[in-house]
């Protein structure tokens, strides 16, 4: 079954990334305040960034590594931005 990695842009501006094995339903349960604490107290305005796994493991394995980001390469991720996240992985700012 196939599992999608996601970032959601919060009201506040913030990325939220998260794992699921349906989009579709994860967003709507985001949206209704159901999904998690922080997106009951900031709601989410769009999903900005997505991809696909084969496991829910690979996609939530994913999501763990893009938590420990900081907001500048989350930034670029979501805006697909590959040089700019390149050089924020060598710590070039």
């Amino acid at each position: 079954m196939p599992a999608w990695f996601y970032m959601l842009r919060l009201k506040s501006g913030i990325l939220y990334p998260g794992a699921t094995t349906n989009i579709k339903k994860r967003y709507q349960e985001h949206i209704a305040g159901r999904a998690c604490r922080t997106t009951r107290i900031d709601t989410p305005v769009e999903v900005t960034y997505v991809e696909e796994y084969v496991t829910f493991v690979e996609a939530r394995r994913r999501e763990a590594q893009v938590k420990r980001w900081s907001r500048a390469k989350k930034e670029a991720l979501a805006a697909s931005d590959l040089e700019c996240l390149k050089r924020l992985a060598r710590g070039k700012p």
